[in-house]
């Protein structure tokens, strides 16, 4: 009788255990966290503050955080575009779509031959889309490989960044070529 009631509490004691383990880590956490938090941000010192203030606290920092990222990655693509005259350095570009992609009438693209690798940017409003696969499917067929691909939402703009290498550096690709075509796809 008494083996079947030390058995019980054993799993009890077990239990009990891993959540006091689990509470500790869960508060050093929370302390890692708040230590991260700018003193100009809190509004009273984060010692007096209940977890949950801290975690929002920390909520509202990061979502700043963010906004200012976003921000900032918008400020720096206009500058690329204005200062390099929008698709200059491929010459593929007329005059006449440099002129309608400064003024941002989506959606914008620039083709950049790099030699042995392309980039690739598109700028679109969230109504006026393009599936990226496609994008992707017309690198491929003319012999380059993407090698990364990202993408960055700032209030109704989409910013789409494409890197791709020329898979058989003997052939190469074909800039005019895809430009058409990318072109083609996205008017």
């Amino acid at each position: 009788m008494n083996k079947s009631t030390s058995n019980n509490q054993s799993p009890k004691v077990e239990r009990k255990t891993i959540e006091k383990n689990r509470r500790i880590h869960m508060n050093i956490l929370c302390s890692k966290l708040a230590s991260l938090i700018p003193q100009h941000h809190v509004t009273t010192s984060l010692d007096l503050l209940s977890r949950q203030d801290q975690l929002d606290q920390a909520t509202s920092y990061i979502k700043q955080l963010k906004e200012r990222i976003d921000g900032l990655k918008l400020r720096k693509n206009q500058a690329v575009l204005k200062s390099e005259g929008i698709g200059t350095s491929s010459s593929l570009t007329s005059s006449i779509d440099q002129e309608a992609n400064l003024g941002f009438m989506l959606p914008v693209f620039q083709l950049r031959d790099h030699g042995l690798g392309l980039e690739v940017i598109l700028i679109s409003g969230r109504r006026k889309n393009f599936m990226l696969y496609e994008v992707i499917s017309i690198l491929e067929e003319e012999g380059a490989e993407v090698v990364s691909a990202s993408f960055s939402v700032v209030g109704d703009k989409i910013f789409h960044t494409l890197h791709a290498q020329v898979r058989l550096c003997r052939i190469g690709v074909e800039t005019t070529r895809v430009y058409e075509r990318l072109k083609e796809l996205i008017h």
